[in-house]
């Protein structure tokens, strides 16, 4: 695609090009006047942003694929790399600024996906999709100069509201899953330890893995060791 936004197919255009790295279009949030948005590349404030992300593991193959290329192994942060590999390129064919959750300044991710999509936070501070549960993510965003089409957010009732027992409560071994909130250090402690190491470092967090909402869609093994690797750093 070249030029300017200017047509409605311009979403479904936008899906075709991620759609071979396992990317998803996740939401738009379209910005009114004087509402706080972000900033494009040519300085100009956006009007609106498409949020960009995985559903389940849909990003592993891809990502996995083009991580075993390369003889670092895309270095310290290779999620991070490889978003930027994927979703820059994207960028600049759609005329837009890319955002990433790794890069100051930082966006607002988690509110603008409540905004698009409606979710809410789970007790693991990861925002829960109703049909995906705990295993989605966002990987970036791109900032255009015109709003998209969009539509208004599903007004989702929250699963955690309706669960029963709330078996992510009392399946963390450290303690760290409050209703208060994630609580990170206890977390890492324990992912350093024996039991860790034998529990949530090598199937996955035990208390992510409790959540009965979107266990269809639970991340494969290497890409739940990887995620837990990176944590305990």
């Amino acid at each position: 695609m070249t030029g300017p936004v200017t047509s409605n197919d311009v979403l479904s255009e936008l899906r075709a090009a991620l759609a071979p790295h396992g990317v998803f279009l996740r939401g738009v949030v379209n910005f009114a006047d004087g509402e706080a948005a972000p900033t494009l590349g040519d300085g100009k404030v956006a009007r609106s942003v498409a949020l960009l992300g995985n559903v389940g593991g849909s990003i592993w193959p891809a990502f996995d694929h083009w991580r075993n290329s390369l003889p670092d192994r895309g270095g310290e942060h290779p999620l991070d790399v490889w978003s930027k590999v994927v979703i820059e390129p994207v960028a600049r064919a759609f005329c837009a600024t890319a955002y990433f959750p790794s890069d100051p300044p930082w966006q607002p991710f988690q509110q603008w996906a409540m905004r698009a999509e409606g979710l809410k936070a789970s007790p693991l501070g990861i925002l829960i999709h109703p049909q995906y549960g705990l295993w989605n993510g966002y990987r970036g965003a791109l900032g255009f100069a015109q709003a998209l089409p969009s539509a208004a957010a599903p007004n989702h009732r929250h699963p955690c509201d309706h669960c029963p027992g709330k078996p992510c409560l009392s399946s963390c071994p450290a303690q760290a899953v409050l209703p208060s909130g994630f609580q990170i250090a206890p977390c890492r402690a324990h992912l350093k330890s024996m039991e860790g190491q034998g529990g949530c470092m090598a199937g996955g967090c035990l208390a992510r893995n409790a959540c009965p909402v979107g266990a269809a869609y639970r991340y494969p093994a290497q890409q739940l060791h990887f995620h837990m690797a990176s944590l305990s750093l």
